[in-house]
């Protein structure tokens, strides 16, 4: 075992390894599968409404859990994602967002990225934030803590919450579709 400033642990032989199995496609299949997710995935959008409609909780908690197999530094998984559902809980965190951006659009942000934003029609009131039945909220962790309490570094914090967070944007598109009901069809 290597002694690193007490923050690696080394390799723990009692740890067992992961097996990991895939299934094979056609390529046909492959040609098929790749086209329907990018379909799915191109109707996509970044909007400022959301819709009221109740989602199942285990949606939500599935769609977690695939965000939660990201990628990330020395497998360090840092993030951490919170369920918000009660409404009182969400319009506090609406009013701090509201706080954050407006003090963004007029002081941080400047002239030119509040000109580029014109066009989208966005500002700071964030009024869809009490209208979604869910906030999920996802915080990166810059470090651990190891059972004996001393601190464990989270390598590549950022562009892993980051990757875990286009994950759960796929998730969600994968499992929300709004609009008009549709069968799905699992061939």
């Amino acid at each position: 075992m290597k002694y690193d400033g007490g923050e690696w642990q080394g390799l723990d032989d009692n740890i067992a390894h992961v097996p990991f199995s895939t299934q094979r496609y056609t390529e046909e299949d492959m040609v098929k599968r790749s086209k329907a997710f990018y379909e799915l995935l191109n109707k996509r959008r970044s909007v400022r409404f959301i819709s009221d409609e109740p989602v199942p909780r285990e949606v939500i908690d599935n769609v977690i859990k695939t965000a939660g197999t990201s990628p990330s530094g020395a497998h360090t998984e840092p993030w951490t994602f919170v369920v918000v559902q009660d409404a009182e809980i969400k319009h506090k965190i609406r009013e701090i967002i509201e706080d954050e951006e407006e003090i963004n659009y007029k002081k941080r942000m400047g002239d030119k990225w509040v000109n580029d934003l014109k066009r989208l029609r966005t500002n700071w009131i964030k009024e869809y934030l009490d209208a979604a039945p869910y906030l999920i909220l996802i915080f990166k962790q810059v470090y651990g803590r190891l059972p004996n309490g001393k601190k464990k570094t989270h390598y590549y914090n950022e562009i892993s919450v980051s990757i875990a967070c286009g994950i759960l944007l796929a998730a969600l598109q994968v499992c929300l579709q709004f609009g008009e009901k549709q069968e799905v069809d699992e061939t």
